[in-house]
């Protein structure tokens, strides 16, 4: 019999263990629960309250003061900087909350902001008009605060909506395909582990020719070889040379105002690009 309940002894021990790491697997998988519910309502937060009513003296409350903006300003006057120009440009502006989602310490909106142009837009004076635009934010959290975000919102369509350019941009192809117009091509390697960083630097990038003088349309190609690295080729239609000069000059000027250095971008990421500038060939 003592045998006997040596032996349950040991059988019973494991099982009590397993229930104890099941237990605190449960507690961890709550903790993580209730960690990405407040974080979720902390971006609820700064959309419906402190945006939409202009409790900026709120943002030391969400802001991490580790938040660091493109130019390298700090915590929540960091954050607010590019808000304030905005609100400026459209100062009725109000933001919906469509979606909300959390992954890990990172929550992932969809909202829509809806207001009147009656403001300077960087290089754009008011129209007077009502734009409406849909974006998407991911909002990295630490120690319950903001410490890193990228927002990508719908920049086509808000020069469409203010009147710089055409609702249908089809008409401005049409219309320039002349016989000088270039092409500026880029044939570009990009390192696996990079694409997610690069794809989301060609969203902005892509967007920002669009808006320039002289654009006529875009075109892209990629294929991955067998170790998941991926072949990109951009082909970008100019009216002329002197397009693509003036173009150089805007994105190397918008880098400088978003902190953007493309040559250490490159070699962080080991991208390798090759680029030519070409005319429609005749024989």
């Amino acid at each position: 019999m003592l045998g006997g309940a040596l032996l349950l002894g040991r059988h019973s021990y494991p099982q009590s263990k397993t229930n104890h790491l099941s237990t605190n697997s449960k507690t961890i998988a709550m903790e993580t629960i209730q960690s990405q519910e407040k974080n979720k309502e902390a971006i609820r937060n700064l959309y419906e309250n402190i945006l939409n009513n202009r409790k900026f003296e709120l943002l030391k409350d969400i802001i991490s003061e580790d938040y660091t903006n493109a130019k390298g300003i700090k915590g929540a006057e960091g954050f607010q900087e590019q808000i304030l120009l905005f609100i400026k440009a459209v100062p009725d502006v109000k933001w919906k909350v469509e979606e909300l989602a959390a992954d890990g310490n990172k929550v992932i909106i969809k909202h829509q902001l809806t207001g009147t142009h009656t403001g300077q837009f960087q290089s754009f004076a008011a129209s007077g008009k009502r734009v409406s635009n849909t974006g998407f934010g991911v909002y990295e959290f630490h120690n319950g605060k903001i410490i890193n975000n990228q927002v990508h919102t719908d920049r086509l369509g808000f020069l469409q909506e203010i009147g710089i350019l055409p609702t249908d941009l089809a008409t401005i192809s049409k219309q320039k395909e002349e016989k000088d117009a270039v092409s500026l091509i880029d044939k570009i390697f990009i390192p696996k582990n990079s694409i997610e960083e690069f794809n989301r630097q060609l969203h902005i990038n892509r967007s920002f020719i669009k808006t320039l003088p002289g654009f006529i349309r875009y075109q892209e190609f990629g294929q991955k070889d067998a170790e998941g690295n991926l072949n990109f080729i951009s082909v970008a239609f100019w009216e002329n040379q002197n397009s693509i000069d003036s173009a150089k000059a805007a994105a190397q000027a918008e880098f400088k105002r978003i902190g953007f250095n493309a040559a250490e971008f490159f070699q962080r990421l080991n991208i390798k690009l090759e680029r030519g500038i070409f005319s429609r060939y005749n024989d």
